[in-house]
Order: structure tokens, then sequence, then C-alpha cells
């Protein structure tokens, strides 16, 4: 005879009959609080009559009049009536009226905004020409004139120049420069960029790009500039919302952008583009414009304004945009391998010591300066690339040597990026866009070979950092060929669908988040259940009903033992299948589920669902490091958060 077994709702009726049936209590509606519309109105004071033998008519009794109707009554009382006055008139020019409403006020933030965007620019347009001299003037261009055997370790040297200084200057911190200004983009509204690691990423920026590394100056130059920014807005934090808590960073990178190659459209566009691969970011492209035009100003009237890449050439045909296409094809491939690569040598590093990557990446740059010397007559491995494109121009270069040069600015940019150096991709992108374009363009047959090289450098470079419209308007400015865009956007459009979703940055995100979408990035304290009843593993079947799962209406408990230590889950759907006269002796421990899923306190909240998704459950008990239990996660916590943040967004 088959045991007698209950089902879940048997369970529950056994030991509280009707608790199905119970109605949750009806609230009481809030109360609301009135308010008082009676306000007297306030009375001007009328104007003194004029005294004495002054033009003007004195008015000591009103603080607000202009502080030439004051007479000074002792040395030195002139300027501070000045002072006071000039902070009474930018307080009243920057602050909306009681009843102007939202618009106005909204107009006033922005303008704030936009006035502090501009100062950001200057202050980033002057740090930046710094950092430029610093990186070129004063370490790149005298190591062209020393003997190729110092020249060739200038990279081995810079990369102990970046351990050290990121060692003693940074407590440690990573190379990252770019990655730094996207992680912080997706950071929380108030937690600002670090500026502690500032001095010690610049520093190795400097050292590495400096001595020879194959990265490029845009990398330090956008972190300096959203540090620059970030630290701004800090100071300023009563004049900015919530949504504009990364108006000046965006602003800061925008401008080092523009500073460093003369291109502000290109920085404005790059500040907003890099942080996602398929969008944009809102809320900060005026700011981004701004900063980008102020530091591109201010560079420009110490550095002059001629363009980075001098290239004759403006007009195409229906071949050249079939050119085109097949450049963008290409460079899509070869930037989809680029970014994989990177991809895969992030494992080596993180389990390599930084000892031995700075000795076997010195070795190898080494030896590619000296190969690039015996294969061009200059070792065009080192440095950023900036003589690389002026090379490939020239027609009397054969193909062949092309895509040799190809091949090693690859490995020299792969290499110095894992040993250790700092600096960004922006340059060696570009570089290696135009030597696909320069080889497919001798490769097909075309005469004008400068316009697929232009091409090139603009879809390797979109494809490479997911930033097609800054691309195409880097080329336009850096070139001075604006003739060059309708190509650039045949290719750049076609290196976008080969490329896929990778990308040079890991920081990247595809696109930006829906408040409902944003709670998966929380971490999982977010919806963490920290005060829940817990059953002893010896406890009874009996006690687990009446005491942990029909009081606190729960359909699993955690079984936690000694120490704290999460043994499985009691779930009312095991209890079903013990016969009822055998709970009082049977133990929680024979009815856990020990192989139940579990969540670790670093999850986020997509790691949480996608468990108990996996599981089919509703309850995923998280533990520590050691195993100890430390709460519940439920699919009701999590919808709560939804309500939450939904009711936020409608707020807004």
């Amino acid at each position: 005879m088959a045991p007698e077994t209950y089902g879940a709702d048997e369970a529950y009726e056994a030991y509280e009959p009707g608790v199905a049936a119970e109605a949750e209590p009806e609230l009481e509606p809030e109360a609301t609080v009135g308010t008082d519309d009676d306000v007297e109105a306030d009375v001007e004071p009328e104007p003194a009559a004029p005294s004495g033998g002054s033009l003007l008519p004195a008015v000591p009794d009103d603080p607000s009049a202009p502080f030439w109707y004051h007479q000074p009554s002792e040395p030195g009382e002139r300027a501070k009536q000045f002072y006071a006055w000039a902070r009474r008139t930018w307080a009243a020019s920057t602050t909306p009226h009681a009843d102007s409403g939202e618009p106005v006020e909204v107009a006033y933030r922005t303008h704030q905004i936009l006035v502090f965007a501009a100062g950001t620019g200057v202050v980033v347009g002057l740090v930046t020409v710094l950092l430029k001299k610093a990186t070129l003037d004063w370490l790149a261009d005298p190591m062209v004139d020393q003997p190729i055997w110092l020249r060739a370790a200038g990279p081995a040297i810079g990369l102990v120049v970046a351990w050290a200084a990121l060692g003693a200057l940074s407590r440690k911190a990573s190379p990252a420069t770019t990655d730094e200004y996207i992680r912080s983009f997706h950071t929380s509204p108030h937690v600002p960029l670090d500026r502690a690691p500032a001095l010690g990423r610049t520093v190795a920026s400097v050292g590495t790009i400096g001595y020879g590394g194959a990265l490029s100056p845009e990398g330090p130059a956008i972190y300096l500039g959203a540090v620059i920014g970030s630290t701004l807005q800090q100071r300023l934090a009563r004049f900015f919302s919530r949504e504009d808590a990364k108006a000046l960073m965006v602003a800061g990178a925008a401008a080092g952008v523009a500073a460093i190659f003369k291109a502000p459209a290109t920085g404005a566009l790059f500040a907003i583009e890099v942080p996602y691969q398929s969008d944009v970011a809102r809320r900060v492209g005026l700011p981004a414009m701004v900063g980008a035009v102020t530091g591109y100003v201010t560079a420009a009237l110490i550095d002059g304004t001629s363009p980075l890449f001098p290239i004759s050439g403006s007009s195409f045909d229906g071949k050249d945009l079939v050119g085109a296409l097949i450049v963008g094809v290409v460079c899509g491939v070869v930037a989809r391998g680029f970014s994989l690569g990177l991809a895969q040598l992030q494992t080596f590093v993180a389990a390599t010591p930084v000892v031995w990557r700075m000795i076997g990446a010195g070795v190898l740059l080494f030896g590619f300066a000296y190969a690039a010397d015996a294969a061009f007559g200059r070792p065009l491995s080192l440095g950023a690339g900036y003589d690389v494109i002026a090379w490939a121009v020239s027609p009397a270069v054969s193909l062949w040597l092309v895509g040799l040069m190809l091949g090693i600015r690859l490995a020299a940019t792969t290499v110095t990026w894992g040993g250790g150096g700092a600096g960004g991709f922006f340059l060696p992108l570009v570089v290696s866009g135009a030597l696909i374009g320069r080889l497919l363009g001798g490769a097909i047959g075309f005469a004008d070979t400068e316009l697929l090289l232009v091409v090139g450098m603009a879809a390797f470079l979109g494809a490479g950092y997911r930033t097609p419209l800054a691309a195409v308007l880097f080329v336009a400015e850096t070139t001075g060929r604006a003739g060059f865009v309708v190509p650039a956007l045949v290719a750049t459009a076609a290196a976008q669908l080969v490329v896929g979703r990778t990308s040079v940055s890991p920081a990247q995100r595809a696109g930006r988040l829906g408040h409902l979408d944003r709670r998966k990035e929380l971490p999982i304290s977010a919806v963490l259940e920290t005060d829940v009843r817990t059953v002893p593993p010896d406890a009874t079947v009996q006690e687990l009903l009446a005491v942990h799962l029909v009081a606190n209406r729960r359909r699993a408990v955690p079984v936690v033992g000694a120490g704290g230590t999460l043994l499985g889950l009691a779930v009312l759907d095991e209890v079903v299948h013990v016969r009822r006269e055998a709970w009082p002796t049977t133990t929680v421990e024979t009815i856990a589920r020990t192989d139940a899923p579990r969540g670790r306190i670093t999850w986020l909240v997509r790691d949480a669902l996608a468990a108990m998704e996996r599981a089919g459950t509703d309850m995923l008990p998280i533990v520590d490091g050691d195993d100890r239990f430390v709460g519940v996660v439920t699919t009701d916590d999590i919808l709560e958060l939804d309500e939450i943040l939904e009711r936020t967004a409608k707020a807004r």
C-alpha cells in the first residue's frame, strides 16, 4: 500500500487552516499636508534722497544696490563693496526666479554646465600641450638622434619606467588610461574618477611612448582630461543634478582628445561614443562639444593648427567607393582578430609576473626595431606611428614591405601593451588601417592609393574602438580633406558589420541600459535579504513546517549547520513525500537538497538571476568565500527592486 502523502496546500492546511484565504490588511490612506497660499508681499523701501555733494543717491540700507551707490567709509571699503556686489550679481544671473518654472531652471543649469565645461576644456588643453611636449619633444625627438642600439633598447627602458611609476606613484595601479575613463563613466553617478593614480599613470605613459613604445598619447590625454573634469565637478557638485553627474568628466575627456590630435569634432564624438559599442552617451553632448572646442583652441594657440597628416587628394568616383567597401571589410576582419588577440593576451598578462613580461617584451621590441631598421632603413616599429603614415604614402614603397610593416606594427603594439606599457590604441589602429588601405590599393591597382590609405585609417579605427562617427571625422580633420568623408563612411560601415561585438576595450558596454536592465548590473547586496530564519539539520520536519514554512509563508528554508556553513535547502516539495505520522521523527537533514544552487556575495544581480533560472527556483542562498551563509535572494526581492527603479524613473 502506497504511503499517504499530502500536497503543498494540504500541508499548509494541516497546521494552519485557512491560511491561504487570509487577506492582506488594507493600508490607511496617507494624510496630505496642506499648504498656505497667503504669502505677504515684500514692501520695497523707498530710495533715500541725495545727500551731501554726491551726484548719486546714497542707499545705505539697501545691500542689493550697486556698489557705486554706497560711499566708502574707510580705505579698502570700495573694493569690498565691489566684491560683494559682484557675487550678488553672479548669483542673480545664474539662479532662476521662484516663479520661472522648470524649463527656465533647466536652461540656467545648462548654462552653468557649459560655462564650467569651457573652463575644463581650457585647463585640459594646457595640460595636454604639456603632456605632448614631455612625450614627443623632450623624449621621443631626442631619441631619434641616438645610435640604433640605444633606440632599440628604448621600449624596454620605457616599460621599466612605467612599472616603477605605477608601483611608486599609483599604489601599483593598472596602466589602463582610456579604459579607466570608460569604467568611471559606467559607475554610479556619485562615484568620481579616482585621481590618486593619475600621476603614476601619466609618468608611465610618458615613459612608454617617449622611449619608443608602440602606443599613442591619446590614452593619457583622455584620462587626464577625465580626471580634471571629475575633480572640478566634485568641487562644483551643487551646480549639477544627478543626471549631469559625469558632464565635466566627459568634457575633459573630449578636450584631451581634441587637443592632442588638433581635432575638436573627433574629441567630442569620441568621448561620447567610446563608452558603448553600438550607442552614444546621453545628456553630455553639449558639454563634450564645448570642452572639445575650448581644449582645441587652447592647444592651437600654443601648438598651431596644421593638419596632423597632410595628405593630398579630395575627389572620388564609383570605383573608389567599391575599393572603400573592400578596404572596410578587410579592416573589420583584421580588427576583429586584433581585438580577440588582446582579449586572449589578457589571460596571460593576469597569470604572469610583470617582471617576466617586461623582460620578454623588451627583448621582442628590441628585435622588432632592428628588423625594421634593416628592412626600411629606420626603426619604424618604434613610437606611436606618426612617421609610418608618411612612409606609406610614398608610391615607391613596395607592397611586400607594406605587408611586413603591418605585421611588425601590430606585433609591436600588442607586445608593448602586454609588457605593461601605458598608452592608448588610437594611433596604432589608425596606422594599421592606413597600411591595409595602402596594401589593398596597390594590390587592386588603384592609381590614387592615398584615398584608400585614408579610408583604411577610418575603418580600422572605427572597428577597433567601435567609434565609427569619430573615426570618419578624424580623417577629415587630421588630413584637411573633407572629400574623403563619403568613402570613409562606406568603409567604416562595412567594418562595423564585420567586426561583430569585439573591441580593443573590455570596459565598453554594448549599449545603454534601461532602468529595468540596469538592475542586473547592481551588486547582489542590492537585493540581498539577510534577516532570514534558517533551520538546523537536526530539526524535525514537524518543526520545519510549523515554525519556518507555514509561519513565514515560505516554500524553502536554508539549512545551516555549525559555524554558519550552508548545507542545503529544505523545500516544501520534499516534505510532501514524507508520511504525516513520520514528521515528528524525521530530521530536516534527510530531506534537504544538498545540490541546490548557491550564489556568492561577490556576484551581480544578473548572476543570481541566471543561477535561479537554470535551477528553476525562486530562492537562492548566498554564501561568502568560506561557504558561510550570508542571506538569500528571491525573485520577489528583484521584482520589488524593479518597481522601485520604475517609480524612480517616472519621477524623473
